[in-house]
């Protein structure tokens, strides 16, 4: 039983707090984690994932499909808040899971983590060099969703990686100033494209449920649909469900703030602002955005690679197609560079814990960051962006998002039940009302994600159960406090 073993909430705080020597740096006010979250939620869901999904499984309804995601995300981003305020570490949900579920899920949700913002940092760097082809007239053999390798995504990466290592108040820096290029384009795209609107494309809002081409395989259709028996379709309510189902991907990257919450100076004060104000202004953005992109170009019409600046050259707006494209490229680098900066939080937490090994996750005396394993990050993210198409990624990223806040959200009464003692500066209303529609909502759409994504999430969670029996099991540093003790 000694996988079920939990880490105190009070060793917790005394790693946060650097009382073993292992601490981060506190280096970022309200702006930086607000920054942050923005960052990284602004990104493929407008520039990229808008037009696949309208295109392929809502139509106009895509906007729809946005507000379920971002609902959902909010529930979620509830609870986290409740836990960064009340346990302000690296870590987020691995570490809730670790001071109430147990030592085996605080590592499935770690390892889960993982694949979820590497993928998320893969999909990116593709759609950023996508862009970039398409501003600059560069051969899409290297540079596009055409490209056996795609030699942007590397690149982009690897610069960006550099950043992540050097430190993360001059990622912080980097990113508040991409930040404001990018949320001043999408107010631009959605007063500009305004005018541009056809009736036409938008009634009806709803595209008329059609049945999905014969002959695909099951492990293409939704996993709801295949275990009901439901004739696959696309379009129609169960379309727009789809789509919010791997739109989703767009708002994951919330949750990078609560990795911040160690190097928060005011985490009680400030996670929760951070976390529920940028979802807020995000769903705001995107479903304007969605709505005015499927108004200026019939949703069968709209380009996958680079929707929004293919959609203003369509309508004869080419110089406002560049400079959506120059803000895409701008965008989508604060999005990369979040995800690598929150995968290293992540990585250190568990080498922290000895789930991982110590000497990866060691920080840089010099820069106050895990540079080796920002580095290791940085080969693996690169290896996925060359050679992985984008839309099998966005998918991997959403499941792997939506567990790790089903995990979170039972957290919460796990841990009110377990430590009702605990200072909460800020508390989930209706609990545990909210916790479990968040949880709830996450399995419904993780359901309505395809067969094959599945089963590449179950093919990663058991090489994760390989390593952690064969490895951080024993290393753990709760084993070694164990044995001490007998």
């Amino acid at each position: 039983m000694d996988v079920f073993r939990t880490k105190s909430v009070e060793a917790i705080r005394a790693d946060a707090e650097g009382e073993t020597g292992d601490g981060l740096r506190k280096q970022l006010r309200l702006r930086d984690l607000v920054g942050f979250g923005v960052g990284i939620v602004i990104g493929t869901g407008i520039f990229t994932l808008t037009g696949v999904q309208a295109k392929e499984n809502a139509g106009p309804a895509v906007v729809l499909s946005f507000a379920i995601a971002g609902v959902v995300s909010l529930l979620a981003a509830l609870c986290y808040a409740e836990l960064a305020s009340a346990v302000p570490t690296a870590g987020s949900a691995y570490t809730y899971a670790y001071a109430t579920l147990g030592e085996m899920f605080a590592w499935i949700i770690g390892w889960d983590l993982i694949l979820e913002f590497a993928l998320g940092a893969a999909v990116v760097a593709r759609s950023w060099s996508g862009y970039l082809a398409d501003l600059f007239g560069l051969p899409p053999r290297l540079f596009t969703e055409e490209a056996p390798v795609n030699i942007g995504a590397v690149l982009i990466v690897v610069v960006l990686g550099v950043i992540a290592a050097v430190g993360v108040k001059e990622s912080a820096r980097v990113t508040n100033f991409l930040v404001l290029v990018k949320v001043a384009i999408s107010v631009f795209i959605i007063i500009a494209g305004f005018f541009f609107i056809k009736k036409s494309n938008v009634v009806p809002f709803i595209a008329e449920s059609t049945p999905k081409e014969a002959g695909g395989s099951s492990l293409d259709q939704p996993l709801l649909q295949v275990v009901a028996g439901v004739t696959p379709a696309a379009f129609g309510l169960a379309g727009v469900i789809t789509a919010a189902a791997v739109v989703f991907f767009a708002y994951t990257g919330f949750e990078a703030v609560a990795n911040l919450s160690e190097e928060s100076k005011r985490p009680a004060r400030d996670l929760p602002r951070a976390l529920i104000g940028t979802l807020i202004l995000c769903t705001i953005l995107y479903m304007l955005v969605a709505f005015v992109v499927t108004g200026m170009v019939k949703y069968s019409d709209l380009d996958e690679s680079a929707p929004i600046a293919k959609a203003f050259d369509s309508v004869g707006a080419s110089w406002a197609g560049v400079l959506v494209s120059i803000a895409a490229v701008a965008g989508l680098t604060s999005v990369i560079l979040v995800e690598l900066v929150t995968m290293g939080r992540i990585g250190f937490a568990m080498g922290r814990d000895g789930l991982l090994p110590k000497s990866v996750a060691k920080v840089s005396p010099r820069f106050g960051t895990p540079v080796r394993l920002t580095i290791g990050i940085v080969i693996l993210v690169s290896v996925l962006g060359a050679i992985v198409p984008l839309a099998e990624l966005a998918e991997m990223v959403s499941i792997g998002a939506l567990f790790a806040f089903l995990l979170v959200s039972i957290a919460v009464p796990v841990l009110r039940r377990t430590k009702p003692e605990l200072k909460r500066p800020f508390r989930v209303p209706l609990s545990p009302l909210i916790p479990i529609l968040s949880g709830l909502a996450c399995i419904y759409l993780m359901v309505n994600l395809v067969v094959e994504t599945w089963i590449r999430f179950v093919v990663w969670l058991a090489l994760g159960m390989i390593i952690y029996f064969g490895y951080g099991r024993r290393n753990a540093r709760l084993a070694a406090k164990l044995v001490t003790e007998s």
